[in-house]
């Protein structure tokens, strides 16, 4: 027989136990439940429709790059005259000099005439219109330069297309501007197997120019390489020591309260801001060569600066203080601490925050704009100080052109550029798995 004592305490129990399986407790939990479960799918619808938009945007870029990367040519018997020549093969008087390009175009045409005939003004101009013109005189002038022996022979050469040819290559809806003519002589071409769409491995050589044919992105790149290597040997290491600094040696005062406070702001200021301190500063005061990669990259060295220290303190405070406190037992001044034990063991995390800052910077317009390197560069950059321009700017400049092949370009310039940042932001995970002291 229970106790007096026991009774109140087995009611208690057995209360409880109705209130638990009560109506009404039954259905709060099952409400909590269901809370539960739609917390997690509206978590998972957010991944989907996150990954979707992913999905259309890189899928979009993609479909209008796919033409960028290919130049449609044709394939003519060209008769190279030796005065036109004269000048193109080594050892000459005027090897390497600029040649003016419309005898080489004057070539090109008579090889048109010469397969289609027509001595009119309008033949003359239909068939014009069948070549990239540039391209033409660039394409006859570099066989020649690598085989003087055509000079004064008929050649069997590949010249690109014109940019409206090259769309009907491509897609033969799209191009509305060639007449019923053009569209015949395309046509005679493609069933003689004269007519091609390649891999256009100028589009990675060269630099930009009014052409399509000849528009490439290799000046845009190696512009963005000199500048990224000047931004680099800048920004890391004045952000690195700032952030060992402020973090392992500075006292704690307004003066430093008011320093990190600063450095916060900054990485919120608006990137065209350190456009118009380059400007001011480095242009104008110093008197800096314009739209050199080395202006660009002291530019982007000011807007990153303060993203590496951030990144470089955060990587400072998670090392743990017991290796400091070990150290400074074992007899290590304050420096060694740092360089021998701290500095190690946070260099991942700086790493990771530096290369991010780093594909910040790649991306960057506006700041560029502002220094003048929005300029038309036709040549490769070959050096710190010459006048340059980036993929971003690059890719600014195409998407504001009529022409369709360069809607196609531009695509393309985008496609190259997220690869970039792709694989930059790979090398930034890589890195710190790497060198991460587990």
């Amino acid at each position: 027989m229970a106790s007096a004592s026991d009774r109140p305490a087995s009611r208690h129990r057995d209360g409880g136990r109705a209130q638990w399986q009560s109506p009404a407790m039954t259905r709060r939990i099952r409400r909590r439940y269901l809370g539960d479960r739609l917390f997690r799918a509206a978590g998972l619808a957010a991944l989907l429709a996150a990954g979707l938009f992913l999905l259309l945007l890189v899928g979009n870029i993609a479909w209008q790059a796919r033409t960028g990367f290919f130049q449609t040519e044709v394939r003519l018997e060209v008769a190279i005259p030796a005065d036109v020549a004269a000048g193109e093969t080594p050892g000459s008087p005027g090897f390497g000099a600029a040649v003016d390009a419309y005898p080489w175009r004057s070539v090109a045409l008579s090889a048109l005439r010469d397969r289609f005939g027509g001595d009119s003004r309008g033949d003359l101009a239909s068939l014009r219109g069948l070549i990239s013109r540039g391209g033409a005189a660039v394409a006859l002038r570099a066989a020649v330069r690598d085989d003087p022996s055509l000079i004064g022979t008929r050649a069997t050469l590949w010249l690109p297309a014109s940019e409206p040819a090259d769309q009907w290559a491509k897609d033969r809806d799209a191009a509305t501007s060639l007449s019923e003519r053009q569209v015949g002589w395309l046509e005679s071409f493609a069933a003689a197997g004269d007519l091609e769409t390649r891999f256009n491995g100028r589009f990675f050589a060269t630099g930009n120019s009014r052409d399509p044919a000849l528009a490439g992105i290799g000046g845009a790149v190696i512009g963005s390489f000199l500048t990224l290597l000047v931004t680099l040997a800048v920004a890391f290491p004045i952000g690195v020591f700032t952030a060992i600094y402020l973090e392992e040696f500075a006292p704690q005062n307004r003066i430093t309260d008011f320093i990190e406070v600063n450095i916060n702001n900054l990485a919120a200021v608006p990137s065209i801001v350190f456009g118009l301190l380059g400007l001011q500063v480095f242009l104008n005061t110093f008197g800096m060569p314009r739209s050199a990669p080395v202006v660009g990259g002291l530019t982007l060295a000011l807007m990153t600066l303060p993203t590496i220290i951030i990144s470089g303190r955060a990587a400072l405070k998670a090392v743990p203080n017991s290796i400091r406190d070990a150290a400074l037992g074992l007899g290590a001044s304050r420096t060694q601490v740092v360089l021998h034990h701290v500095l190690p063991a946070a260099m991942p995390g700086m790493l990771t925050g530096t290369i991010i800052g780093m594909a910040q910077a790649l991306g960057e317009t506006a700041p560029l704009l502002m220094i003048g390197m929005v300029a038309f560069i036709v040549e490769v950059p070959a050096s710190f100080t010459e006048a340059a321009t980036v993929l971003p700017v690059q890719i600014y400049m195409w998407a504001e052109l009529p022409e369709a092949a360069y809607r196609a370009k531009t695509a393309a310039g985008i496609s190259v550029l997220l690869i970039f940042l792709i694989s930059m932001n790979a090398l930034a995970v890589y890195l710190r798995n790497r060198f991460e002291t587990k």
